[in-house]
C-alpha cells in the first residue's frame, strides 16, 4: 500500500510527457504545413496564366472579336514578373482590352504599371474603378473575410486615381464610371455601360447609349462592365437587357480548396460563381457573365492556393 502512490505518480507523470510530446508534434507538424503552405500560395501568386472562353454573342455573320479581360493587378512596385507578363499579354492582340478595377495596391505604383501596360494601351479599351483604385489596402485578418464582405476602414489612405485615370485616357481607352458610350471596333457598334465600385456602394446606373436612328438600325452588342459582382448589379443589368458583364474583385476566392473550389467571394455572390464564365438569370432573362480571378493579390496578403492569377481572352463569335 505505501507503494501505490508513487506508482500512480509515476504513472500521471508517464502520461504528462507522452501528451506534451504529442502537443509538441502536433504544432510542429501544424507549423511545418502551415509554413509549406505559405511558400506554395508565394510560389503560386507568380503562376500568371490566361484562361480562354468562346461566347457565340454576336450578331448574324459577324467575324470572331476578342476581348482581353484584365483585372485586380494589385501592381505594387518591384513587381518585375508580372510587369513582364503583363507586356507579353499584348502578343494576344486583342481586339478590346477591358479592364475591370483595383489596379494598384502601392502609393508608388502608377507609374510603374503603365509602363508594363504601355503594349496593351495601343489596342481599344474601356475601363471603370475598384476600391484600391481609390485607397491602398491595409492590414487585416484574413479571418474576417469569412464574417462577410470586406469594409473600408476609417481614414483611408487615398491613391491617385486621378493620375491612373488620366494615363487610361490620354491612350484612348474609355472611362465607364456611371456612364455609358458607343464605340464602333471592326464594324461593330458596342454600347458599353459601367458602373463605380458597387463594394463601396457607389454604382450610378446611366443605361445604354442611345445615338441617332442610322446607327440603332446597325448590330450592336450591348456589354456592362462592373468591379465588384454584387448581385444587384448583375440583376439590373440582366434585366436591362445587357448581352455580356464583365467583372473582377473576388480573386476567384484566392484560397482556394482543391476539388472543392472558393471559399469566400467578398461580396454576395454565390462562391461557386467566384470565377469564370455563367449564366445570371433574373425576371425572365439571361446574360452571361465573366468573373476574372484576377491578376495580382493585396501587398498584405500575398499568397494564392488552388487559384492561380489570369487574365481572360474571350473570343466572341456569331450567334449559330
Amino acid at each position: 500500500m505505501t507503494n501505490r502512490p508513487v506508482a500512480v505518480t509515476g504513472t500521471l507523470a508517464s502520461r504528462v510527457r507522452s501528451i506534451g510530446r504529442g502537443f509538441a508534434v502536433t504544432a510542429a507538424l501544424g507549423a511545418t504545413a502551415g509554413a509549406a503552405a505559405a511558400a506554395y500560395g508565394l510560389w503560386e501568386k507568380e503562376q500568371f496564366g490566361v484562361r480562354e472562353e468562346t461566347l457565340p454573342i454576336l450578331p448574324e455573320g459577324s467575324a470572331p472579336f476578342r476581348v482581353l479581360h484584365l483585372s485586380d493587378i494589385h501592381f505594387v512596385p518591384g513587381q518585375r514578373r508580372k510587369a513582364a507578363w503583363l507586356e507579353s499579354l499584348a502578343g494576344l492582340q486583342p481586339d478590346l482590352v477591358v479592364n475591370t478595377g483595383d489596379n494598384l495596391s502601392h502609393a508608388h505604383a502608377i507609374d510603374p504599371l503603365l509602363a508594363a501596360l504601355r503594349p496593351l494601351l495601343e489596342y481599344p479599351g474601356v475601363f471603370v474603378p475598384g476600391s484600391n483604385d481609390y485607397y491602398a489596402p491595409r492590414l487585416r485578418n484574413p479571418a474576417t473575410y469569412f464574417l462577410g464582405p470586406s469594409k473600408l476602414k476609417q481614414d483611408p489612405q487615398p491613391l491617385n486615381w486621378p493620375r491612373l485615370r488620366a494615363g487610361f485616357g490620354m491612350a484612348g481607352w474609355v472611362e465607364l464610371t456611371n456612364r455609358c458610350q458607343s464605340v464602333v471596333l471592326n464594324g461593330l457598334r458596342f454600347d458599353f455601360s459601367g458602373v463605380d465600385d458597387p463594394h463601396l456602394g457607389r454604382e450610378r446606373y446611366a443605361g445604354w447609349p442611345r445615338g441617332t436612328a442610322d446607327q440603332d438600325s446597325r448590330p450592336h452588342l450591348r456589354v456592362a462592365v462592373i468591379h465588384a459582382p454584387y448581385q444587384r448589379v448583375l440583376d439590373h443589368f440582366t434585366e436591362d437587357a445587357a448581352d455580356l458583364i464583365l467583372a473582377g474583385h473576388t480573386h476567384g476566392g484566392q484560397i482556394c480548396i482543391p476539388g472543392y473550389g472558393a471559399l469566400v467571394s467578398n461580396c454576395d455572390l454565390p462562391t461557386w460563381r467566384a470565377k469564370g464564365l455563367h449564366d445570371w438569370e433574373s425576371k425572365g432573362r439571361t446574360t452571361p457573365v465573366n468573373v476574372s480571378g484576377g491578376i495580382g493579390t493585396s501587398r498584405f496578403a500575398p499568397v494564392r492556393i488552388a487559384c492561380r492569377p489570369e487574365a481572360v481572352l474571350l473570343t466572341l463569335t456569331a450567334r449559330a
